[in-house]
């Protein structure tokens, strides 16, 4: 289970962006005649919200909601008739996977490819055990726990033959909530797209996907929350437009407990059960797709800025926004070159 500083991300929007050099070419039709459409609901242990322009309302909250629904049978661990509910069942050992949870495993064993083992859809007990999971804990775990629970986290125990995947050991357990949430963006944005719908934002429990523009013309802005000071008690919000693609933030300024003066954060390392050691405090992930930025925002907690940096440098399309403590624990910031078209001029 991955959890979503998601708050980082605002999902006010701040209204648009008044950029004239970024106006978009002559549409056969003037964007000011469009009207806007508001659709939110609860979805997947959080919300949705979805704004979208166009002539006539294409999209109704109903069409949204079972566009989730079938998403939330499959692969909800919330919901105890779902898929992988099923799966997670010490007696059952195989199960066959819809297309949505097929497509989520494919991109689950690639990314911890990828990651080298750090993006692990197997991690939930380790969270649980660390007091992050749905249950509370009345001590924070010992060696032998830990190396006890190690014994059922990995990929490694997930044997994948589609459409079936299967376990070797029946106390292994899944939860694709780092990734899916980004591939529900995702399958949103595509089925406006299938309404012919151009200009629209989609986010879900803090992932967000954007592409076109308002009525008048401009580019969506987004606002990324992040503390001021080192202390993590100030906020102050840098605002971004982009023009189409996937924004996501993973974070440990919100969600951590203590253990007397130790700081517990929720983002805990699959390879070893401990808790990632890493100066990053937050990271805002761009890339074209919300299931890719999803999937990467929280690797990159485990990395220094320089480590997130070279990666990013090697691979199109995807930028990426860091806050971090530097030596004297003071808060800094560093960004790709890309992310740097992102921002605008004036913070506010």
């Amino acid at each position: 289970m991955y959890f979503k500083s998601w708050i980082l991300l605002s999902i006010s929007f701040f209204g648009l962006c008044s950029i004239t050099a970024a106006r978009a070419e002559q549409a056969s039709y003037s964007l000011k005649s469009l009207r806007k459409t508001v659709l939110s609901g609860p979805a997947q242990g959080t919300f949705y919200h979805i704004t979208y322009f166009d002539t006539q309302e294409l999209v109704s909250k109903n069409d949204i909601d079972s566009v989730l629904k079938v998403i939330d049978l499959s692969m909800s661990i919330y919901n105890p008739s779902s898929t992988i509910s099923l799966f997670n069942k010490e007696e059952r050992s195989a199960v066959k996977l819809d297309r949505h949870f097929q497509k989520v495993v494919d991109a689950s064993f690639r990314y911890n490819r990828i990651t080298k083992g750090i993006f692990d859809i197997t991690v939930a007990p380790l969270v649980q055990l660390w007091g992050f999971g749905p249950k509370q804990i009345k001590h924070f775990p010992d060696s032998n726990e830990i190396n006890a629970t190690l014994a059922s986290v990995g990929m490694d125990k997930l044997i994948w033959k589609a459409p079936y995947l299967k376990k070797s050991k029946p106390n292994v357990s899944i939860d694709v909530n780092g990734i899916a949430q980004g591939y529900s963006v995702d399958v949103l944005a595509k089925f406006l797209e299938s309404k012919h719908i151009k200009n629209y934002i989609v986010e879900l429990g803090g992932e967000m996907r954007v592409k076109g523009r308002n009525q008048a013309g401009e580019f969506f802005k987004i606002g990324v929350e992040r503390p001021a000071s080192s202390h993590n008690q100030l906020l102050k919000t840098e605002v971004v437009h982009i023009k189409s693609g996937a924004l996501t933030t993973a974070g440990n300024f919100e969600k951590y407990m203590m253990n007397g003066k130790q700081k517990i954060s929720h983002h805990v390392n699959p390879l070893t059960g401990y808790m990632f050691s890493s100066p990053v405090v937050s990271v805002t992930v761009y890339a074209k797709t919300a299931m890719e930025a999803d999937a990467l925002d929280n690797y990159f907690m485990a990395l220094t800025p320089d480590e997130i940096l070279d990666f990013v440098k090697k691979r199109k399309n995807l930028e990426v926004y860091i806050i971090f403590n530097n030596e004297k624990g003071e808060i800094e910031e560093k960004y790709s070159k890309g992310f740097s078209n992102f921002f605008l001029k004036k913070t506010i």
